[in-house]
């Protein structure tokens, strides 16, 4: 390919299997959005937003939501695995806005796992390891690095396994604090910095920090549009999967965060290194506190693999496409697996790991998605005004995208310019779009040549 175009797919080539139905399709996002977020987030959104915090799941839901319908307006429309990077690009025809689009959603998993080994040395520091948290940080990326080096056999019943792990995490936690609920004032807020701060209460720059903090927390409904090509009957199944997956995750959250603060007074749990595992600590001291925090380790460590396996994939093919450096694109002659693009992220994931804190890396990575969801929906909005595009089974309003891009906008205007904003976590997600620009421009790659979406039931 030394034209750096691609040429489309010959009937002797085989394509990718389409076993996935709408209850496989619905589980795989759930457990795609559970992990990281909710479990290692609540407290820190708690400090945030006090008892109020399962509002901030409902403002960041619905940010979401909107986004949301725009991916499955998009996934019915162009039922392919090929994400953001090529909606943007049927749009715009312009190839550094896909090539920023592209690793800039690599670059919000590279982010994504960095905030998990964060919190996973959290974590492992309550079961009385005394370790820093960066040697902990390292040894967890270290052990995370191996495994994907090793390989990775992907299916269905392995995805169900590892959501009913994480799932049940969840649904322990409101077991046994159910009974606690209605003991606090759900509206309640953290009072006013002491510095003369009028400011109190539910106001819209509290909840749209909340927002972009708890926004973490659904990131993942997005991957679903990468597995279009493996959907039967994605048209239709795929915008279904796709909301009921968010609509779950979102009950999930909501019923969380209100036990969570019913349980464990905000300021507490704002405290807490491991919130989940306090909570369920202090509403039932006879449950063992080892398995809720080993349910809580593994649902956060399947979430930074599969951001390790999709991220290393992904430059992989971006550099098959001449879009990235030749080298990223070599295999193992004995593992089979991507072993430089693997180094190359573990290697980029350790330093933003070392970089920032929990919050600031969380931040960093809703930031650099909310970016991506303006560009995507920006995106559908210029294809569904464009004679001749194909319609979907499932189609939005115009408004939809439009009101979209807008929120996700002020969402990251709230973030970077709202009270008492820190300036860390839009550095984090600056720099590293600066980093990606400046690649290009060095690299200048031959964008692939993308063929027509085909008509496909």
């Amino acid at each position: 390919m030394a034209s750096g175009e691609e040429t489309p797919s010959s009937s002797s080539e085989p394509t990718l299997a389409r076993t996935m139905g709408l209850g496989a399709l619905t589980v795989y996002g759930v457990g795609d959005m559970l992990g990281a977020g909710i479990y290692g987030l609540i407290g820190k959104a708690a400090g945030v937003m006090g008892n109020a915090v399962w509002l901030a799941f409902v403002m960041s839901m619905l940010v979401a939501l909107l986004t949301g319908l725009s991916y499955a307006n998009i996934g019915s429309r162009y039922p392919r695995a090929a994400g953001a990077p090529y909606v943007a690009h049927r749009a715009f025809r312009a190839p550094f806005i896909s090539y920023l689009i592209g690793l800039g959603v690599a670059a919000s998993g590279l982010t994504s796992m960095a905030t998990g080994a964060r919190i996973i040395a959290g974590y492992v520091q309550t079961l009385g390891v005394r370790w820093p948290t960066e040697l902990l940080v390292i040894a967890f990326l270290a052990l995370l690095t191996l495994v994907v080096f090793r390989g990775m056999r992907e299916s269905t019943w392995m995805n169900i396994l590892c959501t009913t792990v994480e799932l049940s995490g969840l649904l322990i936690v409101i077991a046994v604090g159910v009974g606690s609920w209605g003991s606090v004032d759900y509206l309640e807020t953290p009072p006013p910095a002491a510095q003369g701060d009028a400011a109190a209460g539910l106001t819209v720059g509290l909840l749209l920090q909340g927002a972009v903090l708890t926004f973490f927390s659904f990131i993942g409904f997005e991957d679903i549009l990468n597995v279009a090509e493996e959907v039967k009957r994605p048209r239709t199944t795929l915008p279904l999967g796709l909301l009921l997956a968010l609509v779950i995750a979102t009950v999930l959250y909501i019923l969380v965060a209100i036990t969570a603060v019913s349980v464990l007074p905000y300021r507490e749990l704002s405290q807490s290194k491991a919130a989940l595992v306090d909570v369920v600590r202090k509403a039932a001291p006879a449950f063992p506190p080892l398995l809720f925090t080993a349910i809580s380790i593994f649902a956060v460590a399947n979430t930074a693999l599969l951001n390790y396996v999709m991220g290393s994939r992904l430059l992989y093919g971006m550099s098959r496409q001449g879009l990235l450096p030749a080298r990223l694109g070599r295999v193992h002659p004995v593992r089979r697996t991507p072993h430089v693009a693997i180094l190359v992220l573990g290697v980029l994931v350790l330093a933003l790991a070392l970089a920032g804190d929990i919050r600031q890396l969380a931040d960093a990575t809703s930031l650099l998605l909310l970016g991506a969801f303006v560009v995507v929906n920006g995106s559908l909005l210029v294809l569904k005004l464009r004679p001749g595009e194909p319609r979907g089974a499932f189609e939005v309003p115009v408004g939809v995208p439009a009101v979209g891009a807008l929120v996700c906008l002020v969402m990251i205007g709230g973030r970077v310019l709202g009270h008492e904003a820190d300036v860390r976590a839009p550095l984090i997600a600056g720099g590293i779009l600066v980093g990606i620009a400046l690649l290009y421009v060095l690299q200048r790659p031959k964008y692939v040549v993308l063929e027509e979406e085909p008509e496909r039931p």
